[in-house]
């Protein structure tokens, strides 16, 4: 029987321990997708305790505290910080085959060295250790990033955005690279006319122009995907529930971005009609700067409108969708494809029903122009735990080539959460390793051991364009 996260945790086999001691252990991370905050990377912020780097902002704990019964004052309530992190601990335990068990003590160990268990019993002790250590420069958040031998991060950033903790931490020298990510969902978000017209007010500022036509919207957006671009932006993201692919003329989105410019509620066909115009001019931009253009695809969300109505978005009140996915999005790349416009491509997808169709799409549309053009990129959300991870990685490699696959990232708010891409390459190298001890691929470790490699760091590298 082996001992609970040890050395070993989750490496099945002696051929799964050397392929993750000798090839991937070690490796750097490359983020490419995250939601840290850039003005704590900016601030180097030292946090005040580890309920400020750990709870707060932390949906995942907050869906498993609230199911185990624990009120919403020590989930996104006023308790003190002291309290929620002791409902958290008191949770912890009911937590088994949970993920959550399983990062929460990687966390505890990586920075923090700390190998008890985080039960009510444990709880005053090791929130009064860590607590002791955030306080110490170490701890800050830019030497946490280089404890954890982060190479480069993208966050996520709105067209509207200044830009101006991105800049900072460039001109502060900060060796790791912290890059934007363009994620211009609000613009396409005609469905609230009074919010949207609030966004596009913002717009306007930050674009330095009236925008009152669609072609004064495009403008806008083509002047901020430049700027963008200058301080090192090389991709974008979209959060959509599903594909867009709707035929339209461009005088009737013309005609339908002057109704919501000015206060009309569109029907939904109209609605349909206008994100697919932008969705499609969006990935035009992309392509033409080289970008790669995310897609993260399937979630229902906001479903407690009660909740929402509280405490807003985000605040883990959301699900898996379960939209229909193949049609639009064959019509959506077919487009850019026809037109030759069709930017690099990562693909993530909420509902597992969706993998083979992920895959199987995505391999329609590489060209041969870049290895691994189109992308079924790791498992998100809901699936990035052991099962969808293994699934994810089972599908690819039936239906695509899981060698020129991009690996990992931790799409958090959390400066703690860089043990997932370990939680990753102990996954991979598990399956790989079972493959060679059932004799199913060969036991050929440089050959295999150069596929990890590519799979967890220099595959992302190359691919994303970061290898100078």
């Amino acid at each position: 029987m082996k001992n609970f996260m040890d050395d070993s945790f989750m490496l099945q086999n002696k051929t799964a321990e050397q392929l993750y001691n000798d090839y991937a252990r070690d490796l750097p991370i490359i983020d490419y997708h995250c939601h840290l905050p850039p003005e704590e990377v900016a601030a180097d912020r030292q946090f005040e305790n580890m309920t400020k780097i750990w709870l707060d902002g932390d949906h995942y704990k907050w869906r498993a505290m609230r199911a185990n019964g624990i009120p919403e004052e020590y989930c996104t309530g006023s308790a003190p910080d002291r309290d929620k992190f002791m409902k958290w601990a008191e949770t912890v335990p009911l937590t088994l085959r949970n993920p959550l068990y399983h990062w929460t003590h990687m966390e505890l160990q990586r920075p923090f060295g700390i190998k008890e268990l985080l039960n009510p019993a444990t709880a005053a002790d090791i929130y009064e250790r860590c607590n002791e250590m955030l306080a110490t420069p170490e701890f800050s958040a830019r030497n946490i990033m280089r404890t954890m031998k982060v190479e480069l991060v993208c966050t996520t950033d709105d067209p509207a955005d200044s830009l101006e903790h991105h800049i900072k931490t460039a001109n502060d020298g900060f060796e790791i690279r912290v890059l934007p990510t363009w994620r211009p969902d609000k613009a396409m978000a005609a469905d609230d006319p009074a919010a949207y017209n609030a966004y596009i007010d913002k717009l306007e500022e930050a674009a330095g122009m009236s925008v009152t036509r669609f072609d004064e919207l495009m403008t806008a957006l083509r002047k901020r995907h430049d700027f963008f671009h200058e301080q090192g932006c090389r991709l974008s993201d979209h959060g959509l529930d599903r594909f867009y692919a709707e035929d339209y003329t461009y005088s009737e989105v013309r005609e339908i971005f002057a109704s919501v410019r000015s206060g009309k509620q569109l029907p939904a066909d109209k609605i349909w009609k206008f994100k697919s115009a932008m969705l499609f001019h969006l990935a035009v931009m992309d392509h033409e700067k080289g970008w790669t253009q995310q897609f993260h695809v399937g979630a229902l969300r906001n479903n407690s409108t009660r909740m929402f109505r509280e405490i807003g978005a985000d605040k883990g009140f959301d699900s898996i969708g379960d939209f229909e996915m193949a049609l639009p999005m064959s019509r959506f790349f077919g487009r850019l494809d026809m037109e030759g416009k069709l930017a690099k491509t990562i693909l993530y997808n909420l509902n597992p029903r969706d993998n083979e169709v992920m895959v199987t799409m995505a391999g329609n549309f590489n060209d041969g122009s870049v290895p691994g053009k189109m992308q079924f990129g790791s498992g998100w959300w809901f699936l990035d735990q052991k099962d969808g991870m293994e699934r994810q990685l089972n599908t690819l490699s039936n239906m695509g080539l899981l060698s020129r696959f991009v690996g990992m990232l931790t799409d958090s708010r959390s400066f703690l959460s860089y043990p997932r891409h370990d939680y990753f390459r102990r996954i991979l190298c598990n399956m790989l390793g079972r493959d060679i001890e059932n004799g199913e691929i060969p036991a050929n470790m440089d050959l295999v051991g150069s596929m990890v490699r590519n799979i967890c760091y220099h595959n992302a590298k190359n691919y994303l364009g970061f290898g100078g």
